[in-house]
């Protein structure tokens, strides 16, 4: 085992890198030695790299390094990606071959790198997918793009009002990943999908490891047939799991950081047990102002403290923001608007007892591995998936209902937070369900686990 070097390459964005490095780390503590490598433009942002033995850092090139243009066309990217990133892995592992770390023995690919696959295959290096979002997310994918019946030539521009997979509940058009739907403004990337699993089905014995565990989604992945599917997460910072510090488990990339900004831990520490409600879209989600408001404006009605994470990228500033809550609230204190937190940290804090969340999967996970409900304000992607599987499926949190005009309103959003606060019936059932999936997700990682035992055996196949 100890002579494998595995290659594992994702894209620059923050929900690909993170999984994908939790991974490269169980991959070193079961004695393998890991490459980890993202685009150019990726390794250039990330701010500092977790030193360990065993762990090596790389770079491939995406055809703009410089970065992109607005008016790029979305399918010229994807395309460039796939031409450009096809030949620069082929040199990346070919220069591995000739230094220190030896020849590359697995390359493991994230999601948008279906290409990844065809050159490790031309290679002679057997290859795997590392889904990183849900099981049943995947299984969509599988029942959409299939060659033998799938359901997207048949229904691209009408899909069925809901579809039914095993063991889920039917999940209507709009609890499909979002660029399944038609007009689409994300489209651009559904040949991609296609071709994950189009490229999959090329392999004689095609292997995906899902960031998800047995006891979650075990229906899930029944419905997905002819495929080596693998769990082993929660690829999260084990910092969820034993209260350490969260900061030296994951990559910090490049953001609007100031002096100070741990001031947060100290804010939090000065609120009741479960008292904040902790409020973060990701690093991708920007929303309309007028959603920014009345999140803002519900919020601020529930008399409930909170602490909010919000971009210099978002179209309402820090500054704004803070003149709003100090204009509206009923005490000095109940808001703070930060740039940048560690959410690991966050979620992990005694005084936080709900998350408002567009419920991305990673968000999704650690909010489950630390206990901590949610209400699921999912945009785009797979986060409407998630939201559906959180309300209906796991019960660990509810997803707030837009009004007429497409927004979720502040009174929503204010009834949301005090059914997951208050103490009522609804929100008593949703953190006694919250607790049992933090026991089996932690139960799931540790030794003698379902994905600790996955895991093992994947690297001795």
């Amino acid at each position: 085992m100890n002579s494998r070097h595995f290659l594992l390459i994702t894209c620059p964005g923050q929900g690909h890198i993170n999984p994908t490095l939790q991974l490269a780390k169980r991959l070193i503590q079961a004695g393998a030695r890991v490459t980890f490598a993202t685009t150019v433009r990726g390794h250039r942002e990330i701010k500092a790299y977790p030193s360990l033995e065993g762990l090596s850092y790389a770079s491939f090139s995406d055809g703009f390094d410089d970065g992109t243009k607005p008016t790029d066309d979305p399918t010229h990217i994807m395309s460039e990606f796939k031409r450009v990133g096809s030949q620069t892995l082929t040199k990346l592992i070919l220069s591995l071959s000739n230094d220190h770390h030896g020849a590359v023995s697995f390359l493991i690919y994230s999601l948008l790198l279906p290409w990844a696959a065809d050159v490790a295959r031309d290679m002679g290096i057997p290859s795997a997918l590392l889904c990183i979002q849900s099981a049943a997310a995947f299984a969509i994918y599988c029942h959409y793009f299939n060659s033998k019946d799938g359901m997207y030539e048949i229904y691209s521009s009408d899909p069925p009002n809901s579809i039914q997979l095993q063991g889920l509940p039917p999940l209507a058009s709009t609890d499909l990943p979002s660029y399944l739907l038609p007009n689409s403004p994300h489209a651009s990337v559904l040949p991609t999908f296609q071709e994950h699993i189009r490229t999959l089905e090329k392999d004689a014995n095609p292997c995906v490891l899902l960031n998800t565990f047995d006891a979650l989604e075990v229906e899930a992945i029944k419905t997905v047939d002819n495929m080596n599917l693998t769990t082993i997460g929660p690829l999260i910072p084990s910092a969820v799991f034993d209260g350490k510090d969260g900061h030296s488990d994951s990559l910090s990339v490049v953001c609007d950081l100031f002096e100070g900004s741990e001031d947060y831990l100290h804010w939090l520490s000065s609120k009741p047990t479960h008292s904040v409600v902790y409020v973060s879209f990701g690093s991708m989600v920007v929303m309309q102002r007028k959603q920014t408001e009345e999140i803002l404006h519900g919020l601020v009605e529930s008399g409930r403290p909170f602490m909010w994470v919000i971009r210099s990228s978002e179209n309402i500033g820090r500054e704004e923001a803070d003149d709003m809550i100090k204009s509206k609230s009923r005490e000095e204190e109940q808001g703070l608007i930060v740039p940048w937190c560690s959410q690991v940290e966050v979620l992990c804090h005694n005084s936080v007892g709900c998350f408002l969340t567009h419920c991305g999967w990673n968000s999704t996970l650690e909010s489950m591995a630390a206990g901590v409900p949610v209400v699921a304000c999912p945009h785009f992607s797979d986060q409407t998936t998630n939201a559906k599987l959180v309300e209906e499926v796991w019960g660990t949190g509810i997803k707030a209902r837009v009004n007429e005009e497409g927004f979720v309103d502040r009174e929503e959003i204010r009834k949301c937070v005090e059914m997951m606060m208050g103490g009522g019936e609804k929100g008593e059932e949703i953190r006694r369900n919250v607790k049992r999936w933090k026991t089996l997700a932690a139960q799931a990682v540790k030794e003698g686990g379902s994905s600790e035992e996955h895991l093992k055996l994947f690297l001795v196949d």
